[in-house]
């Protein structure tokens, strides 16, 4: 719970807290141990993002309609709200657009870590929550690499990492990122770990170190893949901001509230620093919580630019349990980067399937191809199924045929990635549909028989589709799970 003036915020409430209680919020008890801290927002009046009618003033006003909105107006605010972009106004002047430079920038900026095809690519996110939109780019998931390792478990650490690899509906799934720490203080011994991880693994990696001098031994060793340098504070601040521009690195930044994170952002991002990341100096998971979700309002609703780049997290936790469920609540909640310790597969699995759902587009569902698949290897009297090219429907049903042993063909209809069940109530998985499709791949060429076999859900749809194709219809069963046993006893 959090205290805000003398009411209660649940942490459901954390959402709305800076738009309907006032410019002051309390944080987390644990700030200090014994009450909690006020945090004032008043140092955020002055630089929000311009107004609609701020943006109008400096736009030509000749409501030409060449941007596509009625009115100059109707454009300004659109721009805005970041519904639209500068570039789409031909008769803008360049004082304009350097007067409106910041309104016209995206609300969050996307910082690249890392180079080729490992190269990671956080922020740039636009809507709070999924459901508005959709996110762009997932959360990234690190694991800690201590230079105080022998050299031997090092190198077995950086293994199980780069074995972290699994496959989900399709879609190859990893973590991203190799954080190195320099908990030895000694900088020879952190840029043998800098050596080992950039000679065993090719993932992208964060130096972590307060101290330049140690920063910069790492980055004479993997400056070129462009690490993210981690940390600047106010007392290093300086130093840290002369390597990033030396070795064209991310920097992140660390303060130990919001107001010092914020002076700390603008100060960098002065000095020339554009790819940024924040660390609110928080650690525990209230104040994690609290700081993050206010980093990312202030960012997408308010426009605040020194608070518009991604967010990392740190994971420390006595129990597995805690620390997995600790990361999940980062990773919903709004860390665009999540280091932990843990390494096990089983640990890391639950993480990565949760950043996958979170970060697919609601619009536009996962689907696999649809056309003819070969499952094991049939014949002209092997069993013809039939569903929709949702990936998870396929994913489902595959295996089950597999287990079956009963090689078979598989045909997937186009049904916009919808389920069976939506899919025939959207009338996207019609038997016309399903007619088409096996007139498209050429069926009765590769059976000797006439017989197809549709899921059980969809069991109505017989009478028409035996019309439309001129087979039997077979009517399978409801759940995937009922596959195996249909194929060895009732198609049989």
């Amino acid at each position: 719970m959090w205290e805000s003036g003398n009411d209660l915020i649940s942490v459901t409430e954390t959402e709305e807290a800076l738009e309907c209680r006032g410019d002051t919020l309390w944080s987390p008890k644990e700030r200090d141990g014994t009450k909690s801290v006020p945090y004032s927002y008043k140092w955020l009046e002055g630089i929000m993002a311009l107004t609609g009618l701020e943006i109008y003033k400096h736009l030509p006003k000749t409501n030409c309609k060449k941007c596509g909105f009625p009115t100059c107006l109707a454009f300004a605010m659109a721009l805005a709200g970041k519904k639209t972009s500068l570039d789409k106004c031909p008769d803008i002047t360049e004082e304009a657009k350097i007067a409106l430079e910041s309104a016209s920038a995206p609300p969050m900026a996307t910082v690249t870590i890392g180079i080729g095809e490992s190269r990671v690519e956080i922020g740039g996110e636009t809507v709070l929550f999924r459901h508005e939109k959709t996110f762009y780019h997932p959360c990234a998931i690190g694991i800690t690499l201590s230079d105080s390792l022998e050299k031997e478990k090092a190198l077995q650490r950086i293994k199980k990492v780069n074995k972290l690899r699994f496959e989900r509906v399709g879609i190859p799934l990893q973590v991203n990122l190799i954080a190195i720490s320099n908990e030895s203080n000694n900088p020879d011994k952190f840029c043998d770990a800098v050596r080992d991880a950039t000679e065993k693994s090719n993932l992208p990696l964060i130096l972590i170190s307060d101290n330049p001098t140690t920063i910069e031994a790492g980055l004479k060793i993997c400056g070129d893949r462009k690490p993210l340098i981690y940390v600047a504070k106010e007392d290093n601040r300086e130093a840290m901001v002369d390597l990033a521009k030396k070795y064209s690195c991310p920097l992140a930044i660390c303060g130990r509230n919001l107001e010092e994170l914020n002076s700390l952002s603008q100060k960098v991002v002065t000095s020339g620093i554009k790819d940024v990341v924040l660390d609110p100096g928080t650690r525990s998971l209230a104040g994690c919580l609290q700081d993050f979700t206010q980093l990312r309002r202030l960012a997408l609703k308010r426009g605040y630019r020194p608070f518009g780049y991604p967010v990392i997290g740190f994971v420390k936790g006595s129990e597995s349990y805690q620390e997995v469920s600790t990361a999940a609540t980062y990773i919903a909640k709004y860390a665009n980067i999540v280091v932990l310790d843990r390494i096990e597969p089983e640990e890391i699995l639950p993480l990565i399937t949760l950043r996958q759902n979170i970060y697919t587009d609601p619009q536009k569902p996962i689907m696999v191809e649809p056309k003819l698949y070969e499952v094991g290897t049939p014949n002209e009297n092997s069993p013809l199924l039939v569903t929709t090219n949702f990936s998870l429907t396929f994913f489902t049903v595959q295996p089950e045929i597999e287990a079956s042993k009963v090689p078979s063909y598989l045909l997937i209809v186009e049904a916009e990635g919808l389920s069976v069940l939506t899919a025939w109530a959207a009338e996207k998985f019609t038997p016309e549909g399903i007619a088409e499709a096996m007139k498209k791949a050429e069926v009765e060429k590769k059976l000797s028989h006439r017989k197809v076999i549709i899921p059980g859900y969809v069991a109505v749809m017989k009478v028409k589709l035996e019309e439309q194709s001129g087979w039997e219809v077979l009517v399978g069963p409801k759940e995937g799970s009922g596959i195996p046993r249909y194929l060895k006893q009732t198609w049989q």
